[in-house]
């Protein structure tokens, strides 16, 4: 009798999610024994060409909040009622109305365990709205699940704390950096301190910290200095609030998205790299600095300890201070820089660090 594990990830098109995609269908198909079909759920079958692995399309999904639930508590059990399943994984956090002998949901948004602001809330009312309706979708059906997985620790203690005792496993993704190796450094003139923030249009990524923080170095006078966010200043409101604010200010540049063609340049480039996010899953950027060796200034928050893990030259600083990222700034510009260093916190047990031993934790006893 041959088992048959389901793959959802109908609402991943693009980026990082595609990315997890790909990388989890990949160590299916490499570790999971013959005798199990594998079948993944896909938004656009054309995004996905993996052996092994038999793709079934729902582009509906996509459409409205509507469809996608209705998919997920009503539609996924109709579409696999003649089909027995031992093992449903929904790749992106919400808990299906399913029939399968073992369930598990890997959640990757953070966005319901953000404390928002205010002065925030009133900058980005769907946020705050988000947030919410997403901590209701969490919440929903997902005591059947005999694992719910998170990149972190302070998740696992997050969701624990918001809805209860749960089986909760840690499992660090499979961070690839971007090549560090075939990249041709920008030429700069040796006086210009570039530091590079690889950011989204977001209000918890906190921009304007380090935005402000360019401006008390203007009013000291300090020069050589160029601050690089991948913004454009037009992606939403939040965006366009940043660059009519901070747009001529000496030194930032709104250089927008960047392919990873060009990442590769801007890593190069770069001195330095700012993360001051206020809110991470895991915080790419920061694993892909610490790749190229780059001094690193990151927000003292629980989330920037486990992704840094062990490295020298990093420091942390608070999250909400411009002057205190202006001092540590202009400490690097100058020479002058005292690294707080990192290390690895520990993570409890259940705890994976690659797609592999995930999988085998998932399947154990089936």
């Amino acid at each position: 009798m041959r088992k048959r594990v389901v793959i959802s990830a109908v609402n991943f098109t693009e980026g990082g999610p595609l990315t997890v995609l790909r990388d989890c269908l990949r160590a299916a198909a490499a570790t999971l024994p013959e005798d199990w079909v594998i079948e993944a759920l896909v938004h656009d079958a054309k995004l996905v060409n993996v052996p092994r692995v038999q793709l079934k399309e729902f582009p509906e999904a996509k459409k409205s909040w509507f469809k996608r639930l209705h998919l997920e508590w009503s539609g996924f059990r109709h579409a696999f009622r003649s089909e027995p399943v031992d093992l449903w994984l929904s790749l992106h956090d919400v808990t299906p109305r399913v029939d399968a002998t073992r369930q598990a949901v890997y959640c990757h948004n953070p966005a319901p365990f953000y404390d928002l602001p205010l002065c925030e809330a009133f900058r980005d009312p769907k946020l705050w709205l988000f947030n919410r309706f997403y901590g209701q979708l969490y919440g929903a059906f997902i005591r059947h699940n005999t694992w719910v997985i998170v990149q972190q620790q302070w998740l696992r203690d997050a969701f624990k704390q918001r809805y209860g005792a749960l089986p909760v496993v840690v499992a660090n993704p499979d961070v690839v950096a971007i090549p560090t190796r075939t990249a041709t450094p920008t030429k700069l003139k040796s006086s210009v301190y570039i530091f590079l923030y690889p950011t989204l249009p977001r209000v918890f990524k906190n921009v304007e910290t380090v935005l402000d923080a360019m401006l008390l170095l203007a009013a000291d006078g300090l020069t050589g200095v160029e601050l690089r966010v991948t913004l454009k200043g037009d992606e939403n409101a939040y965006a366009r609030r940043l660059y009519e604010r901070y747009h001529d200010t000496p030194g930032v540049r709104f250089i927008g998205r960047q392919t990873a063609e060009e990442m590769v340049e801007q890593y190069a480039g770069a001195s330095a790299v700012l993360f001051p996010s206020k809110l991470e899953t895991w915080g790419l950027p920061v694993s892909e600095a610490k790749a190229w060796g780059k001094p690193l200034l990151v927000a003292d928050l629980s989330y920037a300890y486990e992704t840094v893990g062990d490295y020298d030259q990093v420091g942390f600083l608070s999250a909400t201070e411009p002057e205190i990222w202006a001092q540590e700034m202009t400490a690097m510009v100058r020479g002058e820089w005292r690294p707080d260093g990192g290390k690895a916190p520990s993570v409890d047990a259940p705890y994976v660090n690659n797609w592999p031993d995930l999988w085998a934790l998932l399947i154990k006893d089936l």
